[in-house]
């Protein structure tokens, strides 16, 4: 089956979802505080000193029973946060336990990961795919959380696709943790987590100001074995740069620094298998094309192509992909967006060539998804926007972003996207 000559539009053949995620400021991450210079630090550290011990117990108590029921481990993160301030703590001086305790306390605070913003979201197959009902897949839905002073995140949720293509959140849980970072590129979640719980916060040089748009794929090694890799934004307060993430089991992450000429711009997507014995990227280094790269090296991108550039009038501002290239047996179906007039974000797809993806097909003439009334105002107006769709049951499951505040979910027949597309 291939793509009709003429387009047809799609919108009344995607069927969303009543499944909404939106952001929770309840779910709070447990981060550092650091109040001032050293000379301000010691202040504060010297007059909890000067309290009386009996003051000091009260204190405690009143400190744990407020917060222990919303962080996991909270008489351990405050000895730890102690223990980082123990060269500004006067030598020689005995602290009691409970007064070092009440002083990590004081450097710590809440963070309120999601409270500007959940959206960007990505779904893969959940590495666990076991008791479930017949014709049902488990999912892995990763989602960029903004919070105060507009930095991102990385959180996740797990779920269900029944048969009937409904989508089922599983429940989620609220003490969140970030992971043990095992160097300064390798970090482990506690497998007493719930997947819910687990939240990369940025930690490395690249990306303290933000992780933002991660694209997941469930990647498929020449010897059978599989592995995850999200291409990420990494921002540091002035640079966005591409880099990836790899994982097996969402508990163990390595990040790593893509190198070479073409490693540039944002919105970078790898294909979910080598293609013609090489890794294969859509790209996007000019601001508003979209481009094809090969590699024989999964960290070095020297070489591009351009793929498509903006043509029918709902992208003529930019277009980009909205995650890695699905296989289907008619191509390699890849979901894109295109920025219009009132810089409004629509949601696209073109298919590419399965042995030779140089060659594009297909593509959509009108968009497939574009924002609804309902769906205009938000932290960024006029926007919906995908990082990753899952093929299940011949059909797209696509999660996408509301106005880069809340993330809902759609369905479309592959077979009608194809029947929709134009031949060029």
């Amino acid at each position: 089956m291939g793509p009709m000559e003429n387009g047809t539009v799609l919108a009344p053949l995607l069927q969303r979802s009543t499944t909404v995620l939106k952001p929770d400021p309840a779910r709070v991450l447990l981060r550092l505080f650091e109040p001032g210079d050293g000379r301000r630090l010691r202040g504060i550290i010297k007059r909890i000193i000067a309290l009386p011990e009996a003051e000091v117990t009260v204190l405690l108590a009143q400190v744990t029973a407020g917060f222990a029921q919303r962080h996991r481990h909270l008489e351990q993160r405050f000895q730890d946060r102690f223990e980082q301030l123990r060269e500004v703590i006067p030598p020689g001086l005995m602290i009691s336990k409970q007064r070092q305790l009440l002083i990590g306390s004081y450097f710590l605070m809440e963070y309120s990961l999601e409270s500007a913003a959940l959206f960007s979201p990505s779904m893969v197959p959940h590495p666990d795919q076991a008791n479930l009902p017949a014709g049902a897949v488990r999912f892995v839905l990763s989602l960029r959380a903004t919070g105060e002073g507009h930095v991102s995140s990385l959180t996740f949720r797990s779920g269900v696709v029944h048969h009937d293509l409904r989508v089922e959140i599983d429940p989620v849980r609220n003490l969140l943790a970030e992971p043990l970072a095992l160097s300064n590129y390798e970090a482990l979640f506690d497998p007493e987590q719930d997947l819910s719980e687990r939240v990369i916060f940025p930690f490395t040089p690249s990306q303290k100001n933000g992780i933002e748009d991660a694209r997941f794929v469930h990647f498929r090694n020449d010897d059978g074995s599989h592995a995850y890799y999200a291409t990420y934004t990494a921002y540091d307060g002035m640079v966005i740069k591409p880099e990836l993430l790899e994982t097996t089991d969402f508990l163990r992450f390595q990040f790593i620094s893509l190198k070479g000429p073409e490693v540039e711009n944002k919105g970078m997507a790898l294909f979910p298998r080598k293609v013609n014995g090489v890794y294969a990227m859509i790209s996007r280094q000019d601001n508003e094309s979209i481009f094809l790269m090969y590699s024989d090296n999964l960290h070095f991108w020297k070489e591009r192509r351009l793929l498509l550039s903006p043509m029918f009038p709902w992208e003529l501002v930019q277009i980009g992909n909205c995650g890695s290239p699905i296989e289907t047996d008619a191509g390699w179906l890849v979901l894109s967006h295109g920025v219009g007039p009132v810089r409004q974000y629509c949601i696209g797809a073109f298919l590419l060539d399965l042995e030779d993806p140089s060659r594009v097909i297909g593509r959509l003439r009108e968009p497939l998804m574009m924002p609804q009334a309902s769906e205009r105002e938000g932290y960024v107006p006029n926007v919906v926007y995908s990082c990753g769709a899952l093929l299940h049951r011949e059909h797209l499951i696509i999660p996408y972003g509301v106005a880069d505040h809340a993330t809902g979910f759609a369905t479309v027949a592959v077979a009608d996207v194809l029947a929709a597309m134009s031949s060029l």
